[in-house]
């Protein structure tokens, strides 16, 4: 109650209700307390009215709300803040501490200024986050609308959003050129955007879907340095102010300052050329090794969208998917790919439908038809196939054999420890027909973790058996998550990016979100099979199968 009582104090004063555009608190003058104030807060309390504080202050940008939740700022603090330096997120405020705006704010003290550092490194550890999938699907219409508007040279994702996290704090996009007044009030009138929550000269938030989406219009000439402050981590920002200060410059939310002054910085490139850096790839800029290893010269190039050549694990109508196996190849074919894989999932799945030992030969007839149709591409018929709790296969030998690709997959712990998980995987893997391990952890994002498994050992496995491991990238796997993604690597294990797809409007998005992971994990085009081409793919699953 204390929390929102401070919130009241200020809210109450300015007759501010629950559907309020807190746009005035933010630009108006702040006063003392007065007694009329103080009277209409008791009021308020008395006839319940901290929800509409409550309501109020959910509707400040995300990181401003959860700066003032963690109690390093008081609202009249934050507000002030806000009107000095245009902060609505977190990495705006980590930069106005940086370069020490904060020291000549009105009303923002030296305890003040180091509560907020105290607190920014770990503000959103403990906040609702968005899953990648969704945030996804939120942004994309956002960022397709600005690109096509007039004038507009660019329009990007930021955030953890754009280094591919597995979940976003918050969905932030920053758009270059443009008329930014006609852009914001084009957006503000989108069909999907229910409500405005912040609106300034440059900037905008609104409510889609119950998220909050920032839409911000870089400043001309600074562009680069925008996109790149509001990219990377706390940590990779940092390490790169301290490579700027060896070399005798400062790094900004502007770009590279010099004794010359802040040099131009159109796109990141430039920051980068000018700390003699070659450009860090996005999804690693986390505050690891990155920096060290593009000052010695060892980045490696990672895995691109434009490497993948096919993608082996989908479904059709014949288990859960939703589109028959025309509609997959079509899009695949429309993707450029050179191959894709039918794996339809076996009979003792859990999923809705499933393909049954009947229905194998009538689908390896309408495969056959289909590549007749579509002779652009090369059409595997595969199968994702239940490991099940005795360890054995969830169709016989017999049928595997049918099958150009086999995926095994766990999908349930059957009520298992560790050791018997990793059992049931070696089994499964040391069989000469399974080629892929499909979404090795089985996790389900963001509501179960993955298996507690020694994964050192399940990757020695792969390599021991020459069985391929994957990255999927369906929205409610991600698997491999990058970290895994880099041991595997590191490990020799041969690796597969895959879309794990059920809709064919879908397979593009989930690709990218597959790439997007195993660029996490600094995977290399040389690590995965699917960047090669298809006399590859089938000479390692038969290699293993002829061992």
């Amino acid at each position: 109650m204390a929390l929102l009582a401070r919130a009241a104090r200020l809210t109450a004063a300015r007759g501010i209700a629950a559907d309020a555009d807190l746009g005035p608190l933010f630009e108006a003058e702040t006063t003392g307390d007065d007694a009329d104030a103080i009277v209409r807060l008791r009021q308020m309390y008395e006839a319940g009215g901290w929800v509409l504080v409550e309501s109020a202050i959910a509707d400040l940008p995300a990181d401003l709300r959860w700066l003032f939740e963690s109690g390093a700022v008081t609202i009249e603090e934050l507000a002030a803040i806000h009107r000095a330096t245009g902060a609505t997120s977190i990495a705006d405020i980590a930069a106005a501490v940086e370069e020490g705006a904060l020291a000549q704010v009105p009303g923002v003290t030296a305890d003040v200024e180091a509560q907020i550092s105290l607190a920014l490194p770990t503000l959103r550890r403990t906040q609702p986050r968005i899953p990648l999938g969704r945030a996804v699907s939120i942004a994309e219409p956002f960022v397709d609308r600005l690109r096509s508007m007039a004038g507009v040279d660019w329009a990007q994702t930021v955030g953890s959003l754009r280094r591919g996290s597995d979940s976003i704090g918050d969905i932030e996009i920053l758009t270059s050129g443009g008329d930014a007044a006609s852009a914001i009030e084009e957006i503000l009138h989108l069909p999907v955007v229910t409500r405005c929550l912040h609106r300034s000269a440059r900037r905008v938030n609104v409510l889609v879907e119950h998220t909050q989406v920032g839409v911000r219009f870089a400043a001309p000439g600074h562009a680069g340095g925008e996109l790149l402050f509001l990219t990377g981590s706390l940590a990779h920002v940092d390490a790169l102010r301290q490579h700027a200060a060896s070399l005798g410059a400062a790094l900004t939310k502007d770009g590279v300052r010099t004794t010359e002054g802040v040099l131009r910085s159109e796109t990141e490139e430039d920051i980068y050329a000018a700390l003699g850096l070659p450009t860090i790839p996005p999804e690693i800029r986390e505050g690891g090794d990155e920096v060290a290893r593009a000052l010695a010269g060892t980045l490696p190039r990672l895995v691109s969208r434009t490497d993948i050549r096919g993608d082996l694990h989908m479904h059709t109508t014949w288990s859960d998917g939703r589109d028959p196996i025309d509609a997959m190849v079509q899009m695949c074919v429309d993707l450029g790919y050179e191959y894709c894989a039918i794996t339809d999932h076996s009979p003792s799945s859990a999923a809705t439908r499933n393909l049954t030992l009947d229905g194998v030969q009538r689908q390896a007839d309408e495969i056959e038809a289909a590549r007749a149709r579509f002779p652009r591409i090369q059409i595997l018929h595969g199968c994702e196939v239940d490991i099940l709790p005795d360890g054995r296969l969830d169709f016989p030998d017999r049928v595997l054999e049918r099958f150009d690709i086999v995926l095994a997959s766990l999908h349930d712990r059957a009520g298992h420890a560790p050791d018997r998980l990793m059992k049931r995987y070696a089994g499964a893997m040391r069989h000469p027909l399974v080629s892929i391990v499909t979404h090795p952890t089985n996790r389900v994002v963001p509501h179960r973790q993955g298996y507690d498994l020694d994964y050192d050992e399940l990757f020695g496995l792969a390599v021991e058996t020459q069985t391929m491991v994957e990255v999927d990238g369906s929205p409610n796997h991600l698997d491999l998550d990058g970290p895994l993604a880099r041991r595997a690597a590191a490990a020799g294990a041969m690796i597969v990016i895959d879309s794990d797809c059920h809709r064919a409007e879908l397979l593009d998005r989930q690709m990218g979100l597959g790439v997007a992971t195993a660029r996490r994990g600094w995977v290399e085009p040389r690590h995965v099979v699917n960047t090669r081409p298809l006399d590859e793919v089938r000479a390692i699953v038969g290699g293993k199968r002829g061992r």
